[in-house]
């Protein structure tokens, strides 16, 4: 096994492991009452997306050896990834490594549709969700996916927005600020308008029944992340120390950003505010990591965090109820990242407004940005108003009440 096959395996596995940690920090954000069922939304999407991909989703997604396409490519072009598999094990296998791209990129994929999540809890169904989830990633995230990531025949990545946005050239997305997190951002806003507004919000103070639980969420969420930012190009990539490190200093100044917001705020500094910072830098960073210096990196944590503490405010004002605040964390930081890389950005050759004087990549950043938001948010529109109008995707009032756990799941603890 090859260096270069043995860590992009490694950083698969740690983005894999990602997801169950998205499920712990939602899972202890939610009432008691309602934790295996948010949860299990996580874990559903792996079990749906993780099957989906491997049919239908690396032609989507990947579109390597077909007639190129902007879009998406063919859905049954190597169903199943039969194709690859042909010659595995023996000398001249031409798909010699490529299972471990796909495993990397389906956990991309998971993680999109898991963070969607957020925006439903206490009030979706189980079912309804996994029928959501799989149209989802068929229709938004797949198609996007191959707009950044899209391999040519020649394995070289050729999704238009790394090339050229609308004119203005290639726009510049390490780790998916645009098609995972921003993406994920829209349909959760999407999302909350189709299902509409938890019983007493507004009302009723929201608050995290386990916040160890979210910790320990974090803490998974932010070491799978190494895997995460540094795995998308491989090993042999010269960034590779800076991505770690920017990884880890990013977060770390965004939550105090947010710590900083919340004691001038609340008078205090919480434990689930610097959770929330952490992953919106987190978020930030990830369009980033590889072309900003430590100290620029520092910087867009501090902003990032302190805008998503104030973003996260946003819903009461403007009614909408993005439970877990998937709205305000990764749209929004998503965002953030991806502007100060048209405004920043150093490394790696970027041509920024502070490098090379010259706005054309703030530009891209912006137009690339807008394009997945409003492509994620109206075709999740349209698709959660399907679903919920005809197998009905919200619970209804009384279940609400009860708790999903034990009406859902017949299943769940009291805390």
């Amino acid at each position: 096994m090859s260096i270069e096959l043995a860590w992009l395996l490694l950083c698969a596995a740690l983005v894999i492991f990602m997801t169950p940690g998205l499920a712990f920090f939602y899972g202890g954000l939610v009432k008691s009452k309602s934790v295996v069922s948010m949860m299990m939304l996580s874990f559903g999407s792996i079990i749906v997306v993780a099957i989906l991909y491997v049919l239908i989703g690396a032609g989507i997604a990947s579109q390597v050896g077909q007639t190129s396409s902007w879009f998406a490519g063919n859905p049954l072009a190597d169903f199943g990834l039969s194709a690859i598999a042909d010659g595995i094990g023996k000398s001249d296998a031409a798909g010699y490594g490529a299972f471990a791209g796909h495993a990397f990129l389906v956990a991309f994929c998971i993680i999109t549709v898991a963070l969607a999540s957020g925006a439903v809890a206490d009030r979706a169904r189980f079912w309804p969700w996994i029928l959501f989830a799989a149209l989802f990633a068929a229709f938004v995230v797949f198609p996007t996916f191959r707009w950044l990531w899209g391999m040519n025949a020649e394995g070289k990545f050729d999704g238009w927005l790394a090339n050229d946005v609308y004119g203005f050239g290639a726009s510049i997305d390490w780790a998916g600020g645009t098609v995972i997190h921003q993406s994920a951002g829209a349909a959760a806003m999407a999302l909350a308008l189709v299902l509409g507004k938890r019983t007493g919000f507004g009302k009723q103070l929201a608050t995290s029944h386990n916040v160890p639980l979210v910790l320990i969420g974090t803490a998974v969420l932010w070491f799978g992340w190494f895997g995460f930012n540094t795995g998308v190009h491989g090993a042999n990539v010269d960034q590779t120390g800076l991505i770690f490190l920017n990884t880890l200093i990013a977060p770390a100044a965004a939550a105090l950003g947010w710590i900083i917001v919340e004691k001038f705020k609340l008078g205090k500094s919480t434990a689930v505010g610097a959770a929330s910072g952490i992953v919106a830098g987190l978020v930030a960073i990830t369009p980033a990591c590889a072309s900003l210096t430590p100290i620029w990196a520092i910087l867009l944590g501090l902003v990032a965090g302190a805008v998503c503490a104030l973003a996260v405010e946003l819903k009461f004002k403007l009614g909408y109820d993005d439970s877990l605040d998937v709205v305000g964390i990764h749209l929004v930081a998503g965002f953030i990242g991806c502007i100060w890389i048209g405004l920043f950005a150093s490394v790696g050759g970027a041509e920024s407004l502070l490098s090379a004087g010259s706005a054309t990549l703030l530009i891209a950043q912006v137009l690339s940005s807008l394009t997945v938001i409003v492509y994620s948010f109206v075709v999740t529109y349209i698709l959660a108003f399907l679903v919920e109008k005809t197998v009905g995707f919200r619970v209804n009032a009384d279940a609400e009440t009860a708790g999903l756990d034990n009406v859902l799941h017949e299943e769940g603890y009291g805390i």
